[in-house]
C-alpha cells in the first residue's frame, strides 16, 4: 500500500533551485531505482540531485566528505539510501509529502545524507541539519543555498548539548541518524529532540536486529519503543539495509543527554541484560 502510494505521487519541487542553470546528466539509475521503491523522481528532482552530485564533489577534493565519489555509486550508496527513510511507515511519509511544516531533524547529517535529499523531494518539510565538524558544516550552508532551499537550519553542535536546549528539546516530528554509532548510543542522541508520537528512524545494516534487541533498554530509559523493523533490498546494492524505527510514548528524563561524550563511552544498557547479570550472579554462588 505505502509503494502504491508512493508511486503515485510525483512531488512538486518547483523551486529546487530554479536560478541555477545546469545541463542536466540523466542520474537514470537513481530514477529508476528510485521506481522500484515505488517514488518517481520528476525533472526537477534530477536537476537538484545533479548539482549536489557536482558540488559534492568538488567540495571532497579539499575536504574530506565522503569515500563514495562515483556518479553511479552516489546514485545509490547516497541519494536512494537516503530516500529509502519514506519507506519506514506509511503514516509518516503522507505527512512528509503532503502536510507543510513537518519537522525533522537530522542528527550527524555530515555531507547531508539522509535530510538534503528528503528535503529535495519534500519541499515542505522543515529541516534541521546538526553536524559538530565545521567544515561539513560549511558544505551544509553552501548546499542549502546553492540549491535554494528554504525551511532549512544548519546547525554546527553537538546532540547532547542541543538536545538539553528547550528550543529543539522534543520539537520533532521525526529524527533522522545514518550509520553514526550503535543504537544504543544513537537513541540517546535523538530521542530527546523527538515529540511524544514523534519517531526516530536509524538508518543500518544487516546489523539492524541485533542492535535493536540490544537497545531496547536504553530506547525505554529514554522514553520510546521499537516500533518495527524495515528490511530493504536496494538494487545495485550488495549489502542489506535496515530502518529500525522508534516511536517516543514517554518523555525523556531530564538527565538524558548525558554530557559530551558520555552516551558513547558508556552507551546505556538493557534493564533485561542487567537483570539476566544478576541473576546469572546469583546462580553461581
Amino acid at each position: 500500500m505505502l509503494r502504491h502510494f508512493l508511486y503515485g505521487l510525483i512531488l512538486s519541487a518547483k523551486r529546487a533551485c530554479p536560478e541555477c542553470p545546469v545541463e542536466i546528466k540523466p542520474m537514470k539509475l537513481l530514477s529508476e531505482s528510485a521506481r522500484h521503491l515505488g517514488l518517481r523522481l520528476n525533472e526537477e528532482h534530477l536537476r537538484a540531485f545533479e548539482i549536489y552530485y557536482r558540488e559534492l564533489v568538488a567540495w571532497n577534493e579539499k575536504f574530506n566528505l565522503t569515500a563514495i565519489t562515483d556518479y553511479d555509486q552516489v546514485q545509490i550508496k547516497h541519494f536512494l539510501d537516503s530516500l529509502t527513510c519514506l519507506l519506514a511507515d506509511e503514516g509518516l511519509t503522507r505527512a512528509i509529502c503532503q502536510q507543510p511544516g513537518v519537522r525533522v531533524i537530522d542528527v550527524g547529517a555530515g555531507a547531508g545524507f539522509p535530510g538534503l535529499p528528503l528535503k529535495i523531494v519534500c519541499p515542505g518539510l522543515q529541516l534541521t541539519l546538526l553536524e559538530a565538524t565545521g567544515k561539513k558544516v560549511g558544505f551544509l550552508e553552501h548546499m542549502v543555498s546553492r540549491l535554494g532551499l528554504a525551511g532549512v537550519e544548519v546547525i554546527r553542535g553537538r546532540a547532547e548539548e542541543l538536545g538539553r536546549d528547550a528550543a529543539y528539546r522534543e520539537r520533532y516530528d521525526l529524527a533522522l541518524a545514518r550509520a553514526v554509532a550503535e543504537l544504543s548510543v544513537l537513541v540517546e542522541y535523538t530521542l530527546p529532540f523527538c515529540r511524544l508520537g514523534g519517531l526516530f528512524v536509524a538508518q543500518k545494516g544487516a546489523e539492524g536486529d541485533a542492535e535493536a534487541k540490544a537497545a531496547e533498554g536504553a530506547m525505554a530509559s529514554l522514553g520510546g519503543v521499537l516500533r518495527c523493523i524495515v528490511h530493504l533490498e536496494l538494487s545495485n546494492l550488495d549489502k542489506p539495509r535496515s530502518l529500525v524505527v522508534v516511536e517516543k510514548i514517554a518523555p525523556t528524563p531530564e538527565k538524558y543527554p548525558r554530557r559530551p561524550g558520555i552516551p558513547s563511552k558508556r552507551p546505556l544498557k538493557s534493564q533485561r541484560s542487567k537483570v539476566s547479570k544478576s541473576q546469572s550472579s546469583k546462580a553461581s554462588q
